[in-house]
């Protein structure tokens, strides 16, 4: 699929921006791509839409799109292709040009120069009003797609200013915990953890911490997950050592502290697990408990 909608239009790119997938983190895409001379880019941890807000775009797409097939629900599929002329040859603020500009290095020639309303041919008037109402449709819906995103991103915006040096607290929300038992226990509360020194500012928005060694997580932080430290003599909240590099918990029950019975009859304990604290214990069934046990050993 990469080769056949990326490769043999574009040829190999300079650089790609993922989500951490595991495709992209393999060793056969990661010595492909460095032969290629292709840099891989990933996204900041516990952040989804990543340094370049590639995300953000395709919400904007989701949007666009919405608008064009909640208004022709059987005739989408047609509109697809304008849908998609009329973004790329629309100005973009970010890019200071259109993306279509941005690609090839020039503009497209129009399909239809000026506002033709009569022509000498019946058919070539109809489908160039059609065309003219459909790009009017098409105008509205980016603007009302865009118009959403800014308004989405503007009651989540906090201005904060963080330099190399400074220390912060970590936001992990929520996490799982990753239990042997059939039942997850997931603690939904948003937790801080450090503080921690930034020791490289990637840009704006996206902050490399210190972390310990045997920390396996992501360096590279979205500010939105980052509290500036404001006083010199803060407790100390370190990070769980069984954090796997996918944010999960990965623990072992160390012992039971406490036995009861269940609404269903069945017999529950209350487990301590290893490396956590006391606030994270779990009612676990017994009886899972140690089949799952069993098989792990």
């Amino acid at each position: 699929m990469f080769v056949k909608e990326v490769v043999r239009l574009h040829g190999f790119p300079k650089s790609i921006v993922s989500d951490r997938d595991s495709i992209f983190l393999s060793s056969f895409w990661s010595e492909l791509f460095k032969l290629a001379g292709t840099q891989l880019r990933y996204s900041t941890a516990y952040h989804p839409q990543s340094v370049g807000q590639t995300e953000v775009v395709n919400r904007c797409l989701e949007t666009y799109l919405t608008c064009i097939t909640w208004k022709k629900p059987k005739e989408w599929t047609k509109w697809l292709p304008r849908a998609e002329y009329w973004y790329n040859t629309n100005y973009h603020i970010s890019l200071k040009q259109t993306p279509y500009q941005a690609l090839y290095g020039q503009e497209p020639q129009p399909i239809v120069k000026g506002d033709v309303v009569r022509t000498a041919n019946d058919e070539v008037s109809r489908l160039t009003a059609e065309r003219n109402g459909m790009l009017a449709e098409l105008k509205e819906n980016l603007a009302i797609a865009q118009n959403k995103m800014k308004q989405q991103a503007d009651k989540h915006w906090r201005e904060m200013k963080l330099e190399v040096g400074e220390k912060v607290f970590l936001k992990i929300q929520p996490y799982k915990l990753q239990s042997l038992a059939k039942r997850i226990n997931q603690k939904l509360s948003p937790r801080f953890y450090g503080p921690f020194e930034i020791i490289e500012k990637v840009n704006a928005v996206a902050f490399k911490l210190k972390l310990p060694d045997d920390c396996l997580i992501h360096p590279v932080f979205h500010i939105s997950l980052l509290k500036k430290v404001l006083a010199s003599d803060t407790c100390c909240q370190p990070l769980p050592k069984c954090l796997s590099e996918n944010w999960e918990l990965l623990v072992k029950p160390e012992k039971v502290v406490d036995t009861r019975e269940g609404t269903d009859g069945r017999t529950e304990v209350l487990i301590h697990w290893e490396d956590l604290p006391e606030f994270e214990r779990s009612w676990e069934d017994a009886q899972v408990l140690k089949t799952v046990s069993r098989l792990q050993a």
